[in-house]
């Protein structure tokens, strides 16, 4: 009855195809719920997403050093053409934390059940500049990774990383600009004792951000630590 009372004074639309929700469904209609994008990457060590990010990995390892295979997965694809983009961006420039939070969580679930994923203890997410998360008000990754936590029995960690220094917005940039905009651009400011580290952002798309978090953990971190990477979607072509 209170949904149904809220709907009637602020009606609720999907997601994705903008249509108006009835009492018993949340962020998406039954129609867009039923073709939600899935990449099941969490069912495979070796995917697309997980692929492109250790191969630019490989780009950037320091010389003489052995790097493990990172894990990575998302929970849906991400086509700027595709209306299901409007998932992530209603999180990220929408402000709907909830929505965000659902869909984390389903993450979370999915990356508990996989082999590769359920042992993370400590989940980290990438940060925002203070000025930047000041005019949004929150950190879109930071919603992710608490939900993420929360589903995988881990802890949250928001003191490890931090933002070095300010950086443009990666919207316009192409693959090259986006590593040269975030090369240090991160550093980290405790240490971390777990065994298995989970580095959460919102979106994958040419895994710079990452790359460059990544790069800064494992300078720090004990070998002994494994990373993993998730997002919420990658871009998919």
């Amino acid at each position: 009855m209170r949904r149904e009372l809220g709907d009637l004074l602020l009606p609720r639309s999907c997601l994705v195809c903008g249509r108006k929700l009835g009492a018993r469904e949340a962020h998406l209609c039954i129609y867009c719920a039923a073709d939600l994008p899935f990449t099941y990457y969490w069912e495979r060590r070796h995917n697309p997403m997980a692929d492109q990010f250790n191969a630019l990995l490989e780009r950037f390892r320091p010389e003489g050093q052995m790097l493990p295979y990172v894990p990575a997965a998302a929970l849906l694809f991400y086509h700027h053409e595709n209306p299901y983009k409007g998932i992530p961006k209603a999180l990220k420039y929408g402000g709907n934390l909830q929505a965000g939070r659902a869909f984390a969580s389903c993450l979370g679930r999915y990356l508990a059940s996989s082999p590769a994923f359920q042992d993370v203890d400590t989940v980290v997410p990438v940060p925002l500049f203070w000025w930047r998360k000041y005019r949004r008000g929150y950190n879109q990754a930071e919603v992710i990774a608490a939900a993420l936590a929360r589903e995988l029995g881990a802890a949250l960690r928001t003191d490890i990383l931090s933002r070095a220094r300010r950086t443009r917005s990666q919207t316009r940039l192409d693959a090259e600009s986006r590593l040269r905009n975030v090369q240090s651009a991160f550093r980290v400011r405790k240490p971390c004792s777990g065994g298995h580290l989970l580095l959460v952002d919102d979106t994958f798309t040419t895994g710079a951000t990452l790359l460059s978090c990544y790069l800064a953990l494992r300078a720090a971190l004990d070998s002994k630590v494994r990373i993993s990477i998730a997002t919420l979607s990658v871009v998919q072509g």
